[in-house]
């Protein structure tokens, strides 16, 4: 049996692609050029997010449930799976609270087949921020309990009212469970009680995780766990998390109760001596107090722990409804209508210069492209067609990190806000509409 290929090589390896074989260097020997498009690849993967509306659950209760075991001592991520799962966790506990200003996250760690509460489910991020950076401190042993884990989660989670979702997160990286019993049982209470269950693996595909997440999500397994390839996609996945998922039929109307929940809208006071909170028992000066029970809590969102009313403010709410509402997908424009405009709408800066006549490529059969200019090559680079991309509803063009940056963070089009009372405003004016609609988004 002939084991050589035409190459050298063996057979087998001719169907591996290294990264380090496709990486062309460009006439100067500079590889700032793939860099440049390798970075705008990855701006580009936003313009594939579905867009469509879905109901979805805004008032949200996750738990964040961390492999503290000595798998996770391993070095494959840098500087190790451990430190780097607490970096992550806290940028996904920051992100979460961005989000989701009217949920609440608790966080629980897996370490010598035990489950040990890390931080109590709550709404404020810092606490859970301190929690995780206290444990930077402490190193990684024993074996984790996935059943230990879901059944304490199930334990946070059981008292959460109707309207709220029940969510947990799960970061992975061992190959074992060492569980006390029947895990399969817990996942099927985990089930009954319309618990939710992602899980990130570091490691390998784990049958009994792929289980847990089938089970707990109407059978889908393919959006609820994945193993992750390297740190960027370990980020992608876990951050994925962010954004509510969409509500499935699983609840009858029965369960759901009443479609209204009352909320409070707090006053904020000023004092010129301290008084003791109500949520800490700490001395502070200021606050706000509860419109129904008269109660001083120190800081928003939060359930009133006196009459239990939901306090948050206004722009909490208006924050929590981008998920219900996103913002369209904006269009590429092709080089055809890319002289209509010379700058971005939003950032005034310059787009590329359209070529004389629209670029004509030649596509060989194995897929790649010759007889390509400079300047086709550079509006490749650039992001899109022409590196222009026009909103479909009031037809402004803007650059590409000015659609990441709309749809990710500010979740409005600074064409539509600007032109929202009929406005016709010229480029610079519309520059400080977008700055103040983006003090607006972090308010």
């Amino acid at each position: 049996m002939e084991l050589r290929s035409t190459a050298g090589g063996y057979i087998w390896e001719d169907s591996i692609q290294r990264s380090w074989d496709v990486v062309q260097e460009d006439a100067g020997g500079s590889l700032a050029g793939v860099v440049a498009e390798l970075v705008q690849a990855g701006k580009r993967k936003r313009l594939h997010y579905d867009a469509t509306p879905l109901q979805r659950g805004i008032i949200r209760h996750l738990i964040l449930v961390l492999d503290l075991s000595m798998s996770m001592s391993e070095k494959d991520l840098r500087p190790t799976r451990y430190q780097l799962s607490i970096s992550y966790a806290i940028q996904f506990v920051t992100d979460y609270f961005e989000q989701n200003p009217i949920s609440q996250l608790g966080i629980i760690g897996m370490r010598d087949g035990l489950a040990n509460l890390v931080s109590q489910l709550g709404g404020n991020p810092t606490e859970h921020i301190g929690a995780l950076q206290a444990l930077r401190k402490q190193e990684p042993s024993g074996d984790p309990s996935l059943q230990n884990a879901l059944e304490m989660a199930r334990g946070a989670l059981y008292h959460v009212p109707s309207h709220g979702t029940k969510e947990v997160v799960i970061i992975f990286g061992s190959l074992l469970s060492c569980d006390p019993g029947d895990i399969h049982k817990t996942v099927g209470t985990l089930k009954a009680e319309h618990v939710r269950v992602r899980i990130v693996g570091l490691a390998a595909e784990v049958a009994i995780c792929k289980e847990i997440c089938r089970r707990t999500n109407e059978g889908d397994s393919t959006s609820t766990y994945g193993v992750i390839l390297n740190e960027q996609h370990f980020k992608e996945l876990l951050l994925a998390s962010c954004t509510p998922p969409a509500s499935t039929k699983q609840k009858s109307s029965a369960s759901l109760g009443s479609d209204l929940m009352r909320m409070g809208f707090p006053s904020r006071i000023v004092e010129t001596s301290p008084s003791f909170c109500a949520c800490h028992s700490r001395l502070i000066k200021g606050g706000y107090v509860c419109p129904r029970c008269k109660v001083k809590v120190c800081s928003l969102p939060k359930e009133c722990p006196a009459c239990g009313l939901t306090l948050i403010l206004s722009t909490h709410l208006a924050r929590s409804y981008h998920h219900l509402m996103p913002l369209r997908n904006w269009d590429e424009v092709d080089w055809n209508d890319a002289k209509k405009a010379s700058s971005c709408f939003a950032c005034l800066l310059p787009f590329p210069t359209a070529p004389s006549s629209a670029p004509r490529f030649r596509v060989n059969v194995s897929g790649s492209t010759t007889n390509v200019t400079a300047t086709a090559a550079s509006a490749i680079a650039s992001g899109g067609a022409s590196g222009r991309f026009r909103c479909p509803s009031c037809k402004q063009m803007f650059c590409i990190d000015c659609d990441l940056f709309a749809h990710e963070v500010m979740h409005n089009c600074p064409g539509c806000e600007a032109a929202a009372g009929g406005r016709k405003l010229s480029n610079g004016q519309a520059a400080t509409e977008a700055s103040m609609a983006t003090a607006n988004a972090y308010a």
